[in-house]
């Protein structure tokens, strides 16, 4: 099954901020002309970890809704695995750009296994696996441009 329109389609929007920011990373004179007409807090660094982050803690929500679908002891450990996303961003960046950005990689990629966790149980859709390592993928080469600075 092809991932549906809606969700591509948001999906590969919401990827705008990251490249945005890997782009403002690698041209001093876009990264400049981005302080000087949007702010310095979307460029560079700075729109890379905030929306990181801000992303994360969005996808323990999404999360949660796929522990609503089941039951029981099944539910219970869903619940508990979606808040998992957003206290490992709220706890692990902040300590500077190189080392916030590897545990933001380190977040995404535990994010990955944790959706297929959900999509194994077939509580996420037939197409959802296809769709984050997609979104996973673009993500994470952004978030290393902070990492090999």
């Amino acid at each position: 099954m092809s991932i549906p329109r809606a969700p591509l389609l948001l999906g590969l929007s919401g990827l705008l901020p990251f490249l945005w920011g890997a782009a403002t990373l690698m041209s001093g004179d876009l990264a400049a002309w981005g302080v000087q007409n949007i702010g310095p807090r979307f460029a560079g660094p700075f729109v890379l970890l905030q929306y990181g982050t801000i992303i994360l803690a969005f996808m323990s929500g999404v999360l949660w809704g796929f522990a609503t679908r089941a039951t029981g002891e099944v539910a219970a450990f869903g619940y508990g695995l979606s808040v998992l996303p957003a206290l490992w961003a709220f706890f692990t960046v902040g300590g500077g750009p190189g080392s916030s950005a590897v545990y933001l990689i380190a977040g995404f990629v535990g994010l990955l296994a944790l959706d297929w966790h959900f999509w194994r149980l077939q509580l996420a859709p037939e197409w959802w696996m296809r769709l984050r390592i997609l979104l996973t993928v673009v993500v994470v080469s952004c978030l290393s441009l902070l990492v090999v600075r």
